[in-house]
């Protein structure tokens, strides 16, 4: 019977042991466990906005040229130069850096010329004169944009008139040709573009009449021209 209490004191002892433990464990610092590290930031780049060049546009231009004018039969070649003042209207569309577009301008012209070295009729002993008083074209341009840069060839009709004097007397006329250059535009604002651009333009003859020169001469007339220019463009496309 003793032995029976013993053990079981002995087993009770144990057990109050454990429990004593378990609470004096739990009451003890717990190791410290470091928090899962964080995941990186992702960094989103801000890219700037890339410029659109496509939508319709209207601007002004002006600028030089200087070209040649011959009197056949009548003299040899002569220059022709003189300032050229305008308005322009067109319009662009945009694939990717490539822009296409359609461009006219209509410009005022004092482009003249004139020679005393006539060496036959009409011009034998006179001054004849040569002058282009307006110039349009119409041109389809094609361009490469590097986002507010614009480079672009251009071709495409040209129309003006070439007017053919001697002393006293003059004859008009209206004449086509071509024209084709290349230029490079700047975009100043979302809506505000800056150009410059270089045209060759040659022109059909024109003539000088036998009212007007007392003989018929054709008059060849080309010019370069050199320009600059402001447009503002509307809502792309």
């Amino acid at each position: 019977m003793k032995r029976m209490l013993f053990a079981g004191a002995v087993a009770l002892g144990a057990m109050s042991f454990g429990v004593i433990g378990q609470a004096l464990a739990a009451d003890l610092p717990q190791p410290y466990t470091p928090p899962p590290p964080r995941a990186p930031a992702t960094y989103v780049p801000v890219v700037a906005p890339v410029y659109n060049w496509g939508g319709i546009y209207v601007g002004v231009n002006g600028g030089y040229g200087f070209g040649d004018s011959t009197f056949t039969p009548g003299t040899g070649s002569f220059s022709v130069n003189g300032g050229l003042v305008g308005g322009t209207l067109g319009a662009n569309y945009q694939m990717g850096q490539f822009v296409m577009g359609i461009e006219g301008d209509f410009d005022w012209s004092g482009m003249t010329g004139s020679t005393t070295t006539g060496t036959a009729a009409p011009c034998l002993g006179l001054t004849c004169t040569t002058a282009n008083n307006w110039l349009g074209t119409v041109r389809g341009r094609l361009g490469f944009a590097w986002d507010r840069v614009l480079f672009f060839g251009t071709a495409g009709a040209a129309f003006g008139d070439i007017k053919a004097s001697v002393p006293g007397a003059s004859s008009t006329s209206t004449e086509p040709g071509w024209t084709a250059g290349a230029g490079l535009e700047f975009a100043i604002t979302e809506n505000l573009t800056a150009k410059v651009e270089y045209l060759f333009v040659d022109l059909t003859n024109g003539s000088c009449s036998v009212t007007a020169c007392g003989t018929t001469a054709a008059v060849k007339f080309d010019a370069s021209v050199a320009r600059a220019g402001l447009n503002f463009k509307f809502n792309g496309f």
